[in-house]
């Protein structure tokens, strides 16, 4: 589950990249719903941080541009100050894959279409999420995702003790339309069809860069996408994603 361009060896045809938390999980790990169960909404930070009321305040202004995404998921993760193991334990202990993913996860390994994790969250909670849910390395996943650091010369595992780690010094800590600019900058007969799928503020850089979106339904990148007239495909569950990239497969993608 490295990050970089190693899903591109072999020169796939298709390429599916999706955000993580809310996504194909059925909560946020970092979130916990206001209205659905799998709201892409602070988990950690509604239960042990500073709360639901001020985590959407945040967001809220994230989508309307007068707040970068880094600055408020910073502010969010802030708030948690329990150990890093603890964290972890936590998410592991409450947070489910949508099963839909198992089988889309199936289907894409068999055609040979890499599966690409952009994520605001942090690679070692996806990693060992994904490891605990897989019952092993999945060995058609790349995680490309936020780090975590020790915070003020603590362990990461004392209270206080961790801090979120960005990827890069973009507004978003992690720009996930960079990993897809890539993919369809590629010349004639390298350049793969790209799909992507996400939920919420932190997918708003991807939006428009993809050739096939995937928005979950209801949530803030819909909204987004609706607001700027981007294209989109609505989702509700990876089972829905799975029929739709089926028949974009075999009209667009099957030799």
């Amino acid at each position: 589950m490295e990050g970089g361009h190693q899903y591109l060896n072999g020169s796939p045809k298709a390429i599916f990249f999706t955000d993580f938390d809310g996504t194909v999980t059925l909560q946020d790990y970092f979130m916990k719903p206001l209205l659905r169960s799998w709201l892409g909404n602070d988990y950690l930070v509604d239960n042990f941080g500073f709360g639901a009321e001020k985590r959407r305040m945040l967001e809220l202004e994230v989508l309307n541009g007068t707040l970068a995404f880094r600055d408020a998921f910073q502010a969010m993760l802030d708030s948690v100050r329990m150990p890093f193991n603890e964290c972890l334990r936590i998410v592991q202990d409450n947070i489910q894959l949508d099963p839909g993913f198992v089988n889309f996860y199936l289907w894409a390994t068999e055609k040979s279409i890499p599966i690409v994790i952009l994520s605001s969250g942090m690679t070692p909670v996806i990693e060992a999420l994904l490891v605990s849910l897989f019952a092993g390395k999945p060995s058609n996943i790349s995680v490309i995702a936020n780090d975590i650091a020790p915070h003020n010369g603590k362990h990461i595992d004392m209270v206080g003790g961790w801090q979120i780690k960005y990827r890069d010094d973009s507004i978003f800590g992690h720009d996930k339309s960079l990993e897809i600019k890539h993919c369809v900058a590629l010349p004639d007969g390298e350049r793969p069809v790209v799909a992507f799928a996400g939920d919420g503020v932190s997918d708003l850089s991807a939006a428009s860069e993809t050739n096939i979106l995937f928005a979950k339904e209801g949530l803030d990148l819909m909204m987004y996408c609706k607001q700027k007239g981007i294209p989109f495909v609505p989702f509700d569950n990876w089972e829905s994603i799975l029929d739709a990239m089926r028949d974009i497969y075999e009209r667009t993608v099957k030799p």
